[in-house]
């Protein structure tokens, strides 16, 4: 069997799966609901999806753990999910560039054009405030963000998102003259950072669980910057014209759910374990408002081997392998051919090369931002897109330096025996190079088992999708079951592979 044939099968038994995979990969018709990257936000994801759900005649499909409130929005003009929850403040400043507070009655008219709108308050106000550990707090006597002015200094940790945001850090430091320089770091990491006394202040949600767990001061903003964040759902205005009969149940939602709810609610994910969908399912089910209808229910945390071996291991192992695969098979199908035709071309070659090289220096976040932007869809299009440049490079190189270390003499020999150029790149120079060419497949495998996990953090799934979840909940149970899975992955490659090689080595001694 020829060389060409047999990567041909090799990349078309990649993309052979993308057409079992159709019905995962396709954007689903039902009424899609996202949230950002932190507890709260999956929670009423939750909340919203179980009211919707009796009323749709399909499931309608969770989009959670988007990332912040760009991916987030730019989901939802897209059209790739129909509402999430948002909060009042983040709609006028960040997102419609408004300085001042506005009214919902403005945010509508300002969103109207947009095919948007704002509606059904939730009955709580999620601001963002500093704190800092209440004891250091009573010893420097600091109770109000003036106070903090005055100690350049405590150490702060802001959330990357407050640092960028037009209503965060910027602005904050403007009003009150903060001479600190900020380290940026994860939300669901600040709080073990604040505890280990790795930095001093912190910014937080006023609806955060462990407030009071970790013995925090919150700062009083005492020259008002931060305006009011009350919960509200932001939605695609066709939503309740497509599926009135959810609409309405989400519209009994409005004041259901107050700051004491919401804290317990969020006590119950973050320091019991509780899984999102119960937490949702015991507030429904409680029918009131307040800490009671929060911390109902007796679902305790589950144990690493419960969050290994958890219900969603299924689809998160065919998401992820469904990534890979297809986007190592395309990965073959352009880098083959296209490091075969710059081969002969020395200085083609070179610029091929370094282009392909550069796209290994872009942060996978950056790249998959920048796909959402550029074609308007969050999931596994843009993911696909960049797994498949990031397998380009290994796969490219690799045929060029198999091609380059065939011995001129065999090529000689091919041409002195009559062979056209085609067939002594098909008969001779392609099966001496196929090992490197081979080993080049194996390193982008490998690379794109550990890259797909970045994909969670636009909804395309996979083992990422644990990771991201158990960074928002600082929980390394489910940051380890998102791991460990991807790293058998990985090792299971390396036997196939293994097996391939065998199976070339056979065919070219039969």
């Amino acid at each position: 069997m020829h060389c060409l044939h047999r990567l041909r099968l090799l990349a078309l038994s990649c993309l052979g799966l993308l057409w079992a995979a159709a019905p995962s990969l396709a954007q689903d018709a039902g009424l899609n609901i996202g949230s950002k990257r932190f507890t709260e936000s999956y929670i009423l994801a939750e909340v919203l999806a179980q009211t919707a759900a009796p009323h749709l005649p399909a499931p309608p499909q969770l989009r959670q753990g988007l990332g912040n409130t760009a991916i987030v929005y730019e989901a939802l003009r897209a059209g790739s999910i129909d509402l999430y929850a948002e909060y009042t403040g983040t709609v006028a400043l960040e997102i419609l560039k408004n300085p001042q507070p506005m009214t919902r009655e403005a945010m509508n008219a300002a969103l109207a054009p947009l095919g948007l709108g704002v509606a059904i308050p939730l009955g709580f106000n999620d601001g963002y405030a500093l704190a800092m550990r209440a004891a250091d707090a009573e010893r420097l006597g600091v109770q109000t963000l003036s106070d903090l002015a005055r100690h350049p200094e405590l150490r702060l940790g802001l959330s990357n998102e407050f640092i960028g945001r037009a209503d965060g850090w910027q602005g904050l430091a403007a009003r009150y003259g903060f001479a600190q320089k900020p380290t940026g770091l994860d939300h669901g990491l600040a709080y073990d950072a604040i505890a280990a006394k790795q930095i001093d202040v912190i910014d937080i949600y006023t609806t955060d669980a462990k407030i009071d767990h970790l013995g925090l001061r919150v700062l009083t903003d005492d020259r008002a910057y931060f305006p009011r964040y009350d919960a509200v759902v932001l939605y695609r205005l066709d939503v309740p014209k497509r599926w009135p009969a959810a609409w309405a149940a989400l519209q009994k939602l409005e004041g259901r759910i107050d700051e004491r709810a919401m804290i317990a609610m969020n006590a119950r994910a973050e320091l019991q374990g509780v899984a999102f969908d119960a937490i949702a399912r015991d507030f429904l089910a409680q029918g009131a408002t307040g800490a009671k209808a929060g911390a109902a229910g007796t679902e305790g945390a589950r144990g690493f081997v419960a969050k290994l071996f958890g219900p969603d291991l299924g689809r998160l192992t065919r998401q992820h392998l469904l990534l890979v695969a297809i986007s190592v098979g395309l990965a073959i199908l352009v880098a083959v051919p296209l490091g075969i035709l710059v081969f002969p071309h020395l200085r083609l070659r070179a610029v091929v090369l370094g282009l392909t090289g550069l796209l290994q220096t872009v942060p996978s976040l950056a790249l998959l931002a920048l796909l959402i932007s550029l074609i308007g869809a969050i999931g596994t299009l843009p993911a696909l897109i960049a797994l498949t440049l990031y397998s380009l490079l290994p796969i490219m190189r690799n045929t060029v330096t198999g091609l380059a270390e065939v011995p001129a003499g065999l090529r000689q020999a091919g041409t002195a025996l009559g062979m056209t150029g085609g067939q002594s790149l098909r008969l001779v120079q392609l099966p001496l190079a196929l090992p490197t060419l081979l080993a080049g497949v194996r390193t982008a495998t490998t690379i794109a088992i550990g890259t797909a996990t970045i994909a969670a953090f636009i909804g395309a799934g996979g083992f990422g999708e644990r990771i991201v979840t158990g960074l928002a909940l600082n929980d390394r149970g489910l940051l380890v079951a998102g791991a460990v899975p991807a790293a058998v992955l990985a090792l299971l490659s390396e036997a196939v592979f293994e097996a391939i090689e065998y199976w070339f080595r056979r065919g070219r001694t039969a």
